[in-house]
């Protein structure tokens, strides 16, 4: 967007790009008819948002793609690991998400320790 854009024009997409998008969408459906619809949600879990990973790892139906969507969980999703803890306290998804919360720890090495956010 340069300093001169009109934001009340509606914005043009480049017919590249729009055949790109057309075909991922074509890919995931033929996937998700004729494909395992729990691996397609796992392949689709690695590339998506925090925000979807977060939606995933509260609510998704297959309890693989739950704690693999727990696992990638950063330390900007604390309060979503800590809502898991205490929602599912014994349950394999809090025992995952109290797990994932040491590893964030851990993982933030001695400068983190010395200087806690």
């Amino acid at each position: 967007m340069s300093c001169c854009d009109d934001p009340t024009e509606i914005h043009k997409i480049d017919p590249r790009e729009l055949v790109r998008e057309q075909q991922h969408y074509g890919n995931l459906v033929r996937d998700l008819f004729t494909d395992d619809p729990e691996k397609v949600l796992l392949k689709l879990l690695n590339e998506s948002n925090a925000y979807l990973r977060e939606l995933a790892a509260l609510r998704a139906h297959y309890p693989s793609v739950r704690l693999r969507a727990i696992e990638l969980l950063d330390k900007q999703s604390q309060a979503v690991l800590d809502q898991l803890i205490e929602q599912e306290p014994d349950s394999s998804f809090g025992a995952a998400a109290k797990q994932r919360i040491e590893q964030l720890i851990n993982e933030t090495g001695l400068f983190g320790k010395l200087f806690k956010s």
